[in-house]
């Protein structure tokens, strides 16, 4: 109780401040969707919501952590969390913003106790394609407006690598399509066959992440000389 009771507090913390600071197109975010998933995950006792958010996110926010170390030691890899030492965002936006760091390590956790749900690749794939078909078509491409310096842009990259401008490598409907492809391909089928033989298999059968704190009598039994 004391992980969704603590993890429900930072999330009350951080959704009314990002939709007031962002807007509620900021969770359309494949981080902000497995960070809500995440919760889903604790208190519906699901394990295919935390394989799916694990799969679609551990190795990017893998990337993010290694940059943000590497920036905290004065070097320089990506540049994608530059951001966290900027002066012109308020210390708490940044602070609200390590969940970056720490949620693979919860998801694998979770996983850890729980085990994977062979299932969460496909799942997860599914979603992605759909946020990236709502961001694409429904939200701007970048920059930012200068009058709404904060408005989400380019969400989940679909317009290319920077939230500066549009890429120009390739026609926008190619680099749309070929991320489409590669984003569950380059990233997260490789993240779904290192769980498949990381983790032991598990599907929902309910009354399952309670394990997170806690042993099921079961195994205390199992345990017993």
């Amino acid at each position: 109780m004391w992980a969704k009771l603590g993890y429900t507090a930072f999330l009350c913390v951080l959704v009314p401040y990002y939709l007031l600071t962002y807007g509620p197109t900021n969770f359309f975010y494949f981080c902000d969707v497995a960070l809500l998933m995440t919760l889903a995950a604790l208190w519906l006792d699901k394990p295919l919501l935390a394989g799916m958010a694990a799969v679609g996110i551990l190795l990017p926010q893998a990337l993010w952590i290694v940059d943000f170390l590497v920036a905290l030691c004065g070097g320089h890899i990506t540049g994608m969390t530059d951001y966290m030492f900027d002066d012109s965002i308020p210390l708490f936006a940044r602070g609200l913003s390590l969940f970056h760091g720490w949620l693979p390590i919860l998801l694998l956790r979770i996983l850890y106790r729980c085990g994977y749900d062979r299932r969460a690749f496909l799942a997860w794939t599914a979603l992605a394609w759909v946020l990236m078909l709502v961001s694409y078509f429904l939200l701007p491409p970048p920059p930012a407006p200068k009058d709404n310096p904060n408005l989400p842009v380019n969400v989940d990259y679909v317009f290319g690598p920077s939230n500066d401008q549009p890429q120009t490598w390739m026609p926008p409907g190619l680099y749309f399509a070929l991320f489409m492809i590669g984003y569950p391909v380059v990233l997260c089928l490789p993240t779904h066959l290192l769980l498949r033989k990381v983790f032991p298999p598990r599907e929902d059968t309910g009354q399952v992440l309670t394990e997170l704190v806690a042993p099921s009598p079961r195994a205390i039994a199992s345990e017993s000389p």
